[in-house]
């Protein structure tokens, strides 16, 4: 039986210009948004042949799937960073502290509230993030189980999918009304998130 080929990574060369195109799509997208991001644009700011960018990626859909992409990298880490046991008393402490992570990126990252948060219109980003935020949500059920006993679920719904992608909502609006999420209106979409959850979570679950 065949076994089905291991893509391969890039080389040292090929992964540097991939990385600088990246870079130059990220300070146009922080500095003029999604409307004004192009393959000339993109290399003109990363000082590289226009044929270049095309020869990694054959479209701006693609190079902002991309870059969609490398931002879920970043939600996935922080997923994954290690958490103080005795820090959780009660699992809205696990909700607050994953959702003000989360937070974080989007705050240091102009690109990554453009391309998340931001009304761009473009489906193929949008579709490339509802499918990171299944990967996303499968990781917080997995972290969530792993600090508390959680009660049986339902398994047609992404239930904490779905509760991120709530509270992006009004992380969403914030920057739609303001150009960034607010402290208000990031605790308001943690109220979002938590109220959610609190549909399928009992108020307390015991500790593992």
């Amino acid at each position: 039986m065949s076994r089905a080929a291991t893509p391969r990574k890039p080389r040292a060369a090929s992964q540097a210009r991939i990385d600088s195109i990246l870079a130059a799509a990220r300070d146009l997208l922080a500095s003029e948004g999604v409307a004004s991001l192009s393959i000339y644009a993109v290399a003109e700011r990363a000082q590289i042949p226009p044929s270049s960018v095309y020869h990694f990626f054959a479209s701006v859909p693609a190079l902002l799937e991309a870059l969609t992409a490398d931002v879920h990298s970043a939600f996935r880490a922080c997923l994954q960073a290690p958490i103080e046991p005795g820090s959780l008393q009660h699992w809205g402490d696990l909700s607050r502290l994953v959702e003000q992570r989360m937070l974080s990126i989007y705050n240091q990252d102009a690109a990554a509230r453009q391309l998340i948060l931001a009304q761009h219109g473009l489906s193929e980003v949008t579709q490339a993030d509802r499918q990171h935020d299944i990967e996303l949500g499968d990781l917080m059920h997995k972290l969530f189980a792993e600090h508390f006993r959680l009660p049986a679920l339902p398994d047609d719904v992404d239930m904490f999918a779905l509760a991120m992608e709530l509270g992006d909502r009004v992380y969403a609006r914030s920057v739609q009304l303001h150009g960034q999420i607010t402290p208000r209106m990031a605790e308001e979409g943690m109220r979002v998130f938590d109220a959610y959850l609190g549909l399928y979570l009992p108020p307390f679950l015991p500790k593992r």
